[in-house]
């Protein structure tokens, strides 16, 4: 949970002046005279700086969870202005602050140059991260199709290899690729666990401010131990994601929940025959259960999932790649469904345009459960805590091979609904209504406040939001 900080700022400004589409906080907007001279009148608005909002930056980027609480209302038709110029203060926090860089991609077809990270060892012991991060084909105008590949659980350097011999050849050019090695085995060989991660969001965050890549065309995909992971990691960072293409996998759905998944292509492309570990028949119910939630919200849950007949371990891992690029992301879906659940016990903060305040569930035995729809300027919200039940269990391995879901009305807890001119008409009345209680009607103002406190959360360029609703759902009545 992010703690507040306070900032008292005040400076002189004239109201014939618009500086970076800043107005008066006041409840009723300023009246802005109409010439110059002598009759301009002075209003007092807080001076956010620059300098504040990077070194804010730079704290959140070594770690701290605090919000920034300086309160400087801007005009809706000021938006885009103030997005760019926060974007450009958090690029310009990342280029200071001293990590392992991203590389400058190289060319993967022709060169086989490897770079490497060195993760967290409060995450995981002596973990270094090699990869390769090449292109294929040239730039598109808006930037690269990034796939991120995950290997399997063989030899770590067999695997490696193999997959950048794969990347290089699948028919989706023009396209970027990282193409990560796991860093430990044994217990650690799991592309899910707190390490990666760590890398996954390093990442995206260092991709985005590059500039190499098409912010709504994000993939992963994997083979085999690459499969479960790229299945987990779908339901983790969807909102990041245009697709998702697990292989050769099937994971427990309790470790990778669908709903999560609407507003993304999922493939999941599996042998008939692969009987290991239950492959085949986790795959068939992450089947049944795409095909019921796209039959109950029509055109949100696209979904290709392939039991193939007479392969085993071993397909044809060719068609995934294509097929995904064909789906861009969209950043603001009017439909959210997000099941909050923790991957190696940590939990995201935010999912889409929702940030976590207070978690509802005390614990890993239930889960929150957040449904939201927007129809026009009116937002309906059902929170839930959501209990997983497994109905059918392997008995050798005790994997959970068919589940069902129970839900209650979530009674604690605290989030922002963030709101941008994409998803609503920021000068229009508001309505928000959770669990059946409106909480909110009237006009949001927009805030330099939200732009940087969206952007420290997600560090995505399409979601710097300027405006938020907050809920308290303790107090709901």
């Amino acid at each position: 949970m992010r703690k507040i900080i306070y900032l008292t700022l005040i400076a002189s400004v004239w109201a014939g002046m618009v500086l970076a589409g800043c107005k008066e906080t006041t409840q009723e907007d300023p009246e802005i005279p109409d010439g110059g001279g002598n009759d301009s009148t002075e209003v007092i608005v807080p001076d956010i700086t620059d300098e504040m909002i990077t070194d804010y930056f730079g704290e959140t980027l070594e770690g701290s969870d605090s919000l920034f609480n300086g309160t400087l209302a801007i005009w809706t038709d000021a938006i885009d202005e103030n997005r760019e110029r926060i974007w450009n203060l958090w690029v310009q926090a990342n280029n200071q602050y001293s990590e392992d860089p991203l590389p400058a991609p190289d060319d993967l077809l022709n060169s086989h140059q490897a770079s490497h990270w060195t993760l967290p060892q409060e995450l995981e012991p002596n973990a270094i991260m090699p990869f390769y991060y090449g292109f294929k084909g040239s730039a598109p105008i808006e930037g690269y199709p990034l796939f991120v590949y995950l290997h399997g659980s063989g030899s770590k350097y067999a695997e490696w290899s193999t997959g950048l011999a794969l990347c290089q050849e699948f028919d989706d050019s023009p396209s970027l690729y990282f193409i990560p090695q796991i860093p430990n085995i044994g217990d650690y060989y799991r592309w899910w666990q707190k390490a990666k991660q760590f890398a996954w969001e390093k990442l995206l965050r260092l991709a985005f401010i590059s500039g190499d890549i098409n912010p709504d065309r994000i993939y992963f995909f994997g083979i085999s131990e690459g499969g479960y992971g790229s299945q987990r990691l779908a339901s983790f960072y969807a909102d990041y994601l245009a697709g998702a293409g697990p292989m050769a996998g099937g994971e427990p759905l309790r470790n990778a929940p669908p709903e999560n998944c609407a507003n993304i292509a999922f493939s999941l492309r599996t042998g008939g025959e692969d009987t290991g570990f239950y492959r085949n028949t986790l795959s068939i119910a992450a089947k049944n259960y795409f095909n019921e939630l796209e039959a109950a919200h029509p055109g949100y849950y696209v979904h290709n999932v392939e039991i193939i007949p007479g392969y085993g371990h071993s397909i044809d891992y060719y068609p995934t790649t294509p097929w995904l690029k064909e789906y861009e992301r969209n950043p603001y879906p009017t439909y959210v469904a997000w099941e909050n659940f923790e991957m190696d016990g940590i939990y995201r903060d935010g999912f889409y345009n929702i940030a976590v305040i207070e978690r509802s569930n005390d614990d890993y035995s239930t889960r929150t459960f957040y449904e939201m729809t927007i129809d026009g300027n009116d937002i309906t919200m059902n929170v839930n805590e959501t209990t997983t039940t497994a109905t059918e269990t392997d008995p050798l391995y005790g994997i959970e091979l068919e589940i069902e879901k129970s839900y209650t009305p979530s009674q604690k807890g605290r989030f922002l609904v963030y709101l941008c001119p994409e998803l609503v008409n920021l000068d229009e009345e508001i309505s928000l209504t959770v669990n059946g209680t409106e909480v909110f009607r009237g006009i949001v103002e927009p805030d330099i406040r939200h732009l940087v406190n969206s952007c420290a959360t997600f560090f995505d360029p399409q979601r710097l939001y300027p405006a938020a609703i907050e809920v308290d759902l303790g107090k709901l009545e």
